[in-house]
């Protein structure tokens, strides 16, 4: 983790991590992915959807063919 933890937090995370079965590095390690992971989810939601795509040349076509003359 990157900043430092208080004793206090350091034996919540301990017993967190005694309690899944890991080691208290290994928690950590998966926590600071899963923060990661979340912050890159959010910065693909936040970016905007690409615009729409031209219709092909047959898509063109018939739409052209059905309108009336």
């Amino acid at each position: 983790m990157s900043r430092e933890m208080s004793e206090g937090q350091r034996a919540y995370e301990a017993k967190r991590a005694a309690r899944a079965g890991m080691s208290l590095d290994k928690w950590l390690a998966r926590k600071d992915r899963e923060r990661t992971a979340e912050a890159r989810a959010q910065t693909e939601a936040a970016r905007p959807a690409p615009p729409p795509r031209k219709p092909g040349l047959l898509s063109r076509l018939l739409d052209r063919a059905h309108k009336p003359l």
